[in-house]
């Protein structure tokens, strides 16, 4: 969504210069800061950090770390990274809080392409010098444990085959496991956990049409439980869910910058456009109006910026 400098106007080295610059003085100039990486593509943000590195022999992370703070500092430099090592960033962040936002271990597992994936247990472990299935089961116990790390572990089929006699026989096993009285998460887990994207929203529909609602309707309280709904949500319609994040974080009593900044920076070059529109079409009113009522300053202005709202 953000609004990308042609690369016939581009230039590492200028960028790279011109971050140190305003890094310089007596204050930090964000603003600047913020004209340059909020208006790069993956591509040209790892060339300013290549530059960076090579002209000042220091990392352009450390560098930013050290200039900026609060809200802006991180959503900045989540940006900044690449994705991979930033989904190492937001997945082990969560994990050492002592209340876990499952969600941001969810988005990672059921939302990011099988590649994308592995590429993020690779950052991972090379970051943290453990497996991401390592702390997850060490953060975890129970029944989450299980449902969390089987996601986390699989490696799913991506494409768009399905096979409907298996979605009919699987949306029966479901509905038995999570509705009956005997309640056993072991063939849940399986199914949420080796099955591909196409293959299980044959089944969810066919689960809907079968039973007359959807598959999360009904289910009893407790963590498992809103784990598991979660789970489904992300599989099931990920840009449906990314809209209700983003409502939620917006709309809350306390606003939930973590969860803005995660959304907005983890999807602005992916499906961001989508999200959006699904935003407008549920709460009528955009993204943009939404983040620049409740939010001010410099912060605010980066946010815009990725969300493509801004001027430049």
């Amino acid at each position: 969504m953000t609004t990308i400098i042609s690369p016939q106007q581009f230039s590492p080295v200028e960028d790279a210069e011109n971050i140190r610059k305003s890094c310089q003085g007596w204050g930090t100039d964000e603003k600047a800061i913020i004209s340059i990486l909020g208006h790069r593509n993956l591509f040209q943000r790892k060339l300013v950090r290549l530059a960076f590195q090579e002209i000042y022999h220091q990392d352009l992370l450390q560098q930013l770390k050290c200039e900026l703070s609060g809200n802006l500092e991180r959503a900045i430099s989540l940006w900044t990274l690449d994705p991979a090592d930033r989904d190492a960033v937001l997945a082990n962040e969560t994990l050492q809080k002592s209340d876990p936002d499952y969600r941001v271990i969810i988005e990672i597992a059921c939302i990011r392409s099988p590649e994308d994936l592995l590429a993020v247990k690779r950052a991972y472990k090379f970051r943290y010098k453990h497996s991401l299935e390592e702390d997850l089961a060490s953060s975890t116990t129970a029944d989450i444990r299980k449902l969390l790390v089987g996601v986390t572990s699989a490696y799913r089929y991506d494409g768009d085959e399905f096979d409907e006699t298996v979605a009919q026989s699987e949306a029966t096993t479901l509905h038995q496991e999570i509705h009956g009285k005997a309640f056993n998460n072991e063939e849940v887990i399986r199914i949420l956990s080796t099955r591909s994207q196409a293959q299980l929203n044959a089944t969810f529909n066919i689960y809907k049409d079968i039973y007359g609602h959807s598959i999360t309707k009904g289910f009893p309280g407790g963590d498992y439980f809103s784990t598991l709904r979660t789970v489904i949500r992300c599989i099931r319609d990920p840009k449906k869910y990314f809209a209700k994040v983003l409502r939620s974080a917006i709309n809350m009593e306390e606003t939930n910058e973590d969860a803005l900044s995660r959304v907005i920076v983890t999807r602005a070059e992916k499906d961001l456009k989508d999200i959006k529109e699904l935003y407008l079409k549920r709460n009528n009113i955009s993204v943009d109006e939404a983040v620049a009522r409740e939010w001010s300053g410099d912060y605010k202005t980066f946010i815009l910026a990725l969300l493509g709202a801004d001027q430049n």
